[in-house]
C-alpha cells in the first residue's frame, strides 16, 4: 500500500505558486456552499508516521478555508474521563455537524496500531478494532458524512532524515522527543501493522489515501486538491450507495406474538408491595455503592405504550438512589443541533462515567418505533438502525456498562382506562396529549415494530425485559429485582 509513496514525488516552487492560488480560491468557495447548504459533514482523519507533515497540512488546510467553520482535534492520550466510557465516546463528541469540516488528527485507528505495536494487544484484539472501526465509518457514511482519510508516509531513510533536520533546528527541536527516536527504532514493526489495519479499513465509501510526505509542495497540493475534489462531487449529489439490512422475519401465522404471549392477569397486593419495594430499593441502593461499582457503570433503558407506567417505574428507581450519581434523560424530537449529527449522537453524549447511572425515558430506539411507524425517516435508516443500535450497546457493555433495557406493556383496553382517567384528573391531565391518541390509532402498527425490535436488538449482554403492566405494583418490583439481579451479575 505505501509502495506508492515512496516514489519521491516532488513539485518545483513555481509549479506550487502557479497552482496554489487557484486552489486555495477553489477550496474556500466549495467550503462556504457547504456551510451555506448544510447537505453533509465532511471529516477528514489524519494519521502516518512522525515528521511526515501531518501538523504542517492541518495548518495549510487552516489556512487555505475559513477556519471559523473548521473543527480540528487532536487526540493524545485519553484522560480519566474519556477512559471511563466506550472508547469511541471521545470521537462521537467530536464530530461535525452538517455544513462544518472537522480535522480529527491521529483519529480512531491510531491507538489499536500504536497498542498493538507496543505489544499491549494481539493480532485478534487489532482485527476487532479494526472492524468496529469499519462498521463506525459505514455508519458516519449512512448517514451522511463525507470522510476523507489521508495517510502520510515517509520511508524509513526517508523519516531519519527528517528527524535530524527538525532536531538540529532549535526553531522545531521540540518537536523531536525520545518518543519520536523510540517509534523510529519500531519502523518496521509500525510499517507492518499500519498497512494490514489501513488494508483493514480502506473501502469505497472511505477510502485511505496515501500521501507521500517528504516534499511539503506535493504534500499540501496533493491533500488540498483531493478534498476540493470529493467535497465538489459529493454537491453534485454523488454519494455513496446506502447499506441495506437483511429483510424482517413475517408474523407468525398463528399471529401470537412475544406481547401477546404475556400474563398481564398477575396482581400484588398493597402491603405486598410495599414490603417489596422497600426490600428492592434498599438492596439497590447497597449494589450502587458497592466497591466494585466504581468500575462499573449503569444504563437503563425504558420503553412502553404510552400509560405503561414508565415514570413512576423511574420514580421508584431514583427513591433509591443518591441524586449526585445518576442522571433521567427524558428523550423527546430531536433538537436542530441533534439533527445536525448522526442519529445516535445525542444519545453518545448521556453515557454515564463509571460509578454513575443514566435511565433513558425513551431511547435510541426511538428510531425503529415512532419513526418506523410514523414514517419519519426512510425505511433504510430504521432498517439499520438495528445493527447500528447493537454495535453501540456492545461497546457499551465492554466499557463496563451494565445495559438493562425494559418494555412496559399493557393491554389495549388497559390504556383507554387510563387515557380517560389522566382526562378527568387535573394533576394528571398534563400526561395526556393528542398524540397519545392518535398513537393508539396504529395500535397494531406498533405491536408488530416492538416484536421486530425485542428480534433483533435482544441478546444476551443486553436483553429486553418485557413486563406486563397493567398492575403497576408487580411491574415496579418486576422491574427492580430484575435491576437488582443484573448488577449483582455483573459485579
Amino acid at each position: 500500500m505505501f509502495e506508492s509513496a515512496e516514489l519521491g514525488h516532488r513539485i518545483s516552487d513555481r509549479e506550487y505558486d502557479r497552482a496554489e492560488p487557484g486552489l486555495r480560491e477553489a477550496l474556500l468557495k466549495a467550503q462556504y456552499d457547504l456551510l451555506a447548504k448544510k447537505n453533509f459533514p465532511v471529516i477528514i482523519v489524519i494519521g502516518g508516521v512522525d515528521g511526515a507533515g501531518k501538523g504542517e497540512t492541518v495548518n495549510i488546510l487552516n489556512e487555505w478555508m475559513d477556519p471559523r467553520h473548521i473543527i480540528t482535534h487532536a487526540f493524545g492520550e485519553m484522560s480519566d474521563e474519556e477512559r471511563e466510557r466506550p472508547r469511541m465516546w471521545r470521537y462521537w463528541r467530536a464530530l461535525p455537524p452538517k455544513g462544518r469540516i472537522g480535522i480529527l488528527f491521529g483519529a480512531w485507528h491510531t491507538e489499536p496500531i500504536v497498542n498493538r505495536v507496543l505489544g499491549q494487544t494481539n493480532d485478534a484484539q487489532l482485527e476487532l478494532a479494526m472492524e468496529e472501526i469499519s462498521h463506525f465509518e459505514r455508519m458516519l457514511v449512512d448517514e451522511g458524512a463525507l470522510i476523507l482519510k489521508f495517510w502520510f508516509h515517509l520511508s524509513k531513510q526517508a523519516q531519519k532524515k527528517r528527524l535530524n533536520a527538525l532536531a538540529a533546528d532549535p526553531k522545531t527541536r521540540w518537536r523531536v522527543t525520545d518518543e519520536e527516536w523510540k517509534r523510529f527504532r519500531l519502523y518496521d514493526k509500525f510499517r507492518k501493522v499500519s498497512e494490514n489495519a489501513l488494508r483493514e479499513t480502506s473501502a469505497a465509501h472511505a477510502p485511505w489515501i496515501v500521501i507521500e510526505g517528504a516534499d511539503p509542495n506535493y504534500r499540501y497540493l496533493t491533500a488540498g486538491s483531493t478534498l476540493l475534489d470529493a467535497v465538489t462531487k459529493r454537491m453534485t449529489g454523488a454519494r455513496p450507495p446506502i447499506s441495506r439490512a437483511a429483510a424482517l422475519p413475517k408474523p407468525a401465522l398463528d399471529r401470537r406474538t412475544v406481547l401477546s404471549a404475556l400474563d398481564y392477569e398477575k396482581r400484588l397486593p398493597r402491603d405486598e408491595y410495599r414490603r417489596k419495594l422497600e426490600k428492592y430499593q434498599g438492596q439497590l441502593n447497597l449494589l450502587l455503592r458497592h466497591k466494585k461499582f466504581c468500575r462499573k457503570s449503569l444504563i437503563v433503558v425504558f420503553e412502553g405504550a404510552d400509560a405503561a407506567g414508565k415514570g413512576g417505574s423511574i420514580r421508584r428507581i431514583t427513591g433509591a438512589l443518591d441524586a449526585r450519581h445518576y442522571t433521567v434523560i427524558p428523550t423527546a424530537a430531536p433538537t436542530e443541533e441533534e439533527r445536525a449529527q448522526p442519529y445516535l449522537w445525542r444519545f453518545w453524549r448521556s453515557l454515564p462515567r463509571c460509578g454513575r447511572a443514566t435511565i433513558f425515558d425513551r431511547s435510541w430506539y426511538g428510531r425503529v418505533l415512532v419513526e418506523r411507524v410514523e414514517k419519519l425517516c426512510p425505511e433504510e435508516d430504521w432498517m439499520r438502525a438495528y445493527r447500528e443500535i447493537n454495535d453501540f450497546e456492545e461497546e457499551m457493555v465492554e466499557a463496563g456498562g451494565i445495559v438493562t433495557k425494559f418494555w412496559l406493556t399493557i393491554t389495549k383496553e388497559e390504556q383507554l382506562k387510563r387515557f380517560r382517567a389522566r382526562e378527568k384528573t387535573p394533576f394528571k391531565s398534563f400526561k395526556i396529549t393528542p398524540d397519545d391518541w392518535r398513537n393508539r390509532k396504529k395500535w397494531n402498527d406498533y405491536e408488530r415494530a416492538v416484536c421486530d425490535m425485542v428480534e433483533r436488538t435482544s441478546n444476551e449482554s443486553a436483553p429486553w425485559v418485557l413486563v406486563p403492566a397493567n398492575d403497576k405494583y408487580s411491574a415496579r418490583i418486576a422491574i427492580l429485582k430484575t435491576l437488582c439481579e443484573r448488577i449483582e451479575a455483573a459485579l
